[in-house]
């Protein structure tokens, strides 16, 4: 990739975040170097993806720390639980998000009686980790996914599950990058995902980027391209996947889930195992943000819809397990029956093969 989507800028101890507001446009890179610019970037969708915002909010949580004026471990802990809850405030569908804050709180309580510098020290390390973790979790979902593409085939995709979203190569596109690099001719359809266009503005352009041939079409064309045989398979990425295999992903995902079952198209969902929440039975337990009136009526060439209409814009929807053929993670691939297969992942020893 000729792009960084996240790095931690040693010499200004600063967050480094691509904006991905700016793209396709711009390629711009803005340097978050308080907690409420790095809280501010995560609820502006500056920096998206689960995975990429659990790495994110873990460095976050360093940027905070930096500021501190704490003199004792109590009063350090306390800051580091405030940034946290200001963190986890931003997204509440990304179970990365939770995930990663809670490391990074543990991390804290595993240096219980340490000196405030060397709490500082512990949580860089942490974050610095979870980010290592990432980039060796996407390796891993796309040697694990690429088994299922084979050379020729069509592959379509919804919202951006890539590098962008990730600290690495993505989720959803790391099947279709380490198919693409094992020398399989794959070519990708990616839907516009409105409203806020992330297929349109990121998958297209990532795609562009890499060398892979890419075709966008707008959400209501999924039907017609399945219709007329040009998609293979459906891959898409996760923001929280349920106990039973539930997926919650960007809006538009149960849709076109169903026109797959609809036309015999298998779909599969890559994530990584911090996207899977046990705690939870089913995805009528996910919370689903609902997100400004405006990414809906106000589109990038202006206002779109009257002023006083009245406009739903949840950001998420849930797929029921049933129409997902598989769920891709680093731990390796899970079918039916998702309760049994993804608790046997869980509880299977399993330590991330970090390099680089």
């Amino acid at each position: 990739m000729n792009f960084t989507t996240i790095r931690w800028d040693h010499d200004e101890s600063a967050l480094v975040l691509l904006d991905q507001t700016r793209l396709p446009g711009e390629v711009v890179y803005e340097h978050c170097r308080d907690l409420p610019s790095v809280a501010e970037a995560i609820r502006r969708l500056k920096v998206r993806g689960a995975p990429a915002i659990g790495v994110a909010a873990a460095f976050g949580v360093v940027v905070g720390a930096r500021h501190s004026r704490a003199v004792d471990y109590a009063s350090f802990s306390r800051e580091v639980d405030d940034a946290v809850d200001l963190l986890a405030a931003t997204r509440p569908t990304a179970v990365n998000l939770f995930w990663a804050l809670e490391r990074m709180r543990r991390a804290v309580r595993e240096h219980q009686g340490a000196s405030v510098a060397d709490l500082k020290n512990a949580l860089l390390s942490e974050a610095e980790a979870i980010q290592a973790e990432d980039e060796t979790t996407c390796r891993l979902i796309g040697e694990h996914g690429a088994g299922l593409l084979h050379s020729g085939q069509t592959v379509l995709t919804h919202c951006n599950a890539g590098a962008l979203a990730t600290s690495g190569t993505g989720t959803a596109l790391a099947v279709v990058y380490q198919a693409h690099s094992e020398g399989k001719r794959i070519h990708v359809y990616a839907d516009e995902t409105r409203p806020v266009l992330q297929g349109a503005r990121l998958t297209s352009w990532e795609l562009a980027q890499a060398g892979i041939g890419v075709t966008l079409i707008c959400d209501n064309m999924a039907a017609q391209v399945m219709k007329e045989g040009r998609i293979d398979c459906v891959i898409v990425g996760a923001d929280r996947v349920a106990a039973n295999g539930d997926v919650a992903n960007k809006i538009g995902t149960y849709g076109v889930a169903v026109l797959a079952d609809a036309h015999d198209v298998p779909l599969y969902v890559a994530a990584p195992f911090s996207s899977i929440d046990l705690s939870i039975e089913s995805g009528h337990e996910i919370p689903i943000e609902e997100r400004a009136a405006a990414e809906v009526s106000q589109g990038p060439g202006g206002r779109t819809a009257p002023e006083e209409v009245a406009v739903y814009n949840p950001a998420f929807d849930v797929t029921p397990a049933r129409y997902v053929s598989a769920i891709i993670t680093e731990r390796g691939v899970a079918r039916q029956p998702y309760a049994e297969r993804l608790a046997a992942l869980s509880h299977q020893a399993w330590e991330p093969a970090v390099t680089g």
